[in-house]
This record gives structure tokens, C-alpha cells and sequence, in this order.
């Protein structure tokens, strides 16, 4: 209170000072206030006082105009710093989501992968064993084949030499 006195108290010595030149003439730039008929000065301080005031209350209005914008300025910046921070944390946030299920489908490729192989590898195995079953049969049944045919044989030679009708009739059999 005390500093707006004493500004105020300078301001109206220095108004009053250039009204007094401009009514000698000597400044051009000074208060543009009538120059009063008769030397009051008691009016022309009060007229300077609601002067200063007018002045005071613009600059005050000036200044509360510049804070508001200013205060509203900064509450737009800090809402936009914030939202672009929320956008920034849900994207990191999605980013590291999708590294985990990216990490777990390929996890549970790689297991149905070796999964696959220990199957490929299980067939091939049995396959082999059955490809050796086949062989092992089949030449048990070559070997079957050929007694077969040895006892065909020595059937015929000693059955049928003994008796010639027989052999005719077990040749029309087979």
C-alpha cells in the first residue's frame, strides 16, 4: 500500500508538472486537459487524481487480462502435457502388451515346432520299424515259400513215384 502511495504521490507531482508546461506551452505531449479559467489548483490535482486513477484501473484491468490469459494459457499447455503424457504411457503400455504376446505366440510356436519334429521323428522311427517287419516277413515267407516247395517236391518224388495215378491227380490239384 505504502509503494502505490508513493507511485501514486510521483505520478500526480509529474502530471501536474506537465500540465503546467502544456499551459505555458511548453509540452506538447503532455495530459490533453483543458487549462482551467481560474487557477484552482485544488481541482486540477483532484481532476489529476481521477486521472491517475482511470490510469491505475486500466493498467490494474491490463495486467488481471494478462494473468488470466496467461494462467489460461498454462492450464491449456498443462492439460496438453498431460494428455500427450497419458497418450505416451497407453502407447508404452500397448508396446510392452504386445512384446509379451508376441514372446508367448512365438514360445508356443517354438513348442508346437519341436512338438512337430518329436512326431516327424517318432513316425520316421516306426516307419523304419515297420519297413523292417515288412522285410522280415517277407522273407519268412520266401522261406515259407521255398519249404513249401521243397516238401512239395519230396512229396512228389516219394509219393508219386510210388504210385504215378496220385502225382497225376495232386499236379490238377495245385
Amino acid at each position: 500500500m505504502v509503494l502505490f502511495v508513493c507511485v501514486f504521490a510521483t505520478s500526480l507531482n509529474y502530471m501536474a508538472q506537465r500540465i503546467s508546461r502544456a499551459s505555458v506551452g511548453g509540452d506538447e505531449d503532455a495530459l490533453s486537459c483543458p487549462s482551467p479559467l481560474a487557477p484552482d489548483k485544488g481541482a486540477t490535482a483532484l481532476d489529476l487524481v481521477y486521472q491517475a486513477a482511470d490510469v491505475f484501473r486500466g493498467m490494474e484491468k491490463h495486467a488481471r487480462e494478462t494473468e488470466a490469459r496467461a494462467q489460461s494459457i498454462c492450464a491449456s499447455a498443462l492439460e496438453g502435457l498431460r494428455l500427450a503424457e497419458m497418450r505416451a504411457e497407453a502407447a508404452e503400455q500397448a508396446q510392452r502388451e504386445l512384446i509379451v504376446t508376441a514372446e508367448r505366440k512365438l514360445q508356443h510356436a517354438c513348442q508346437a515346432l519341436e512338438q512337430a519334429r518329436s512326431c516327424i521323428e517318432a513316425q520316421k522311427d516306426k516307419l523304419t520299424a515297420v519297413e523292417l517287419r515288412a522285410e522280415v516277413a517277407e522273407a519268412d515267407a520266401r522261406q515259407a515259400k521255398e519249404a513249401l516247395a521243397l516238401v512239395e517236391e519230396a512229396i512228389r518224388k516219394r509219393l508219386l513215384c510210388a504210385n504215378p495215378d496220385v502225382g497225376v491227380r495232386l499236379t490238377a490239384v495245385a
